[in-house]
């Protein structure tokens, strides 16, 4: 028997199921499990540290020293 409204051999709840599950996947911003995300460096969690007030200048200068010494240490 050929149906006129089969929308490609699927009903039309199966569209609406695919559609909502690839909305799911690549649309809505979750956490995925073993999704690599960008991590900073301590450069960049000094400095945020710094804008938040957390440490003051003198100390920044300090630390970011050590960084560098460290750095130039381990190359």
């Amino acid at each position: 028997m050929f149906y006129y409204n089969n929308f490609g051999g699927m009903d039309f709840i199966w569209w609406c199921i695919w559609g909502m599950l690839l909305f799911w996947i690549f649309i809505i911003p979750y956490d995925i499990p073993g999704q690599r995300r960008k991590k900073t460096g301590p450069f960049a969690n000094i400095q945020m540290r710094l804008a938040t007030g957390e440490i003051g200048p003198e100390e920044y200068h300090e630390r970011k020293g050590l960084i560098e010494i460290d750095a130039i240490r381990h190359t």
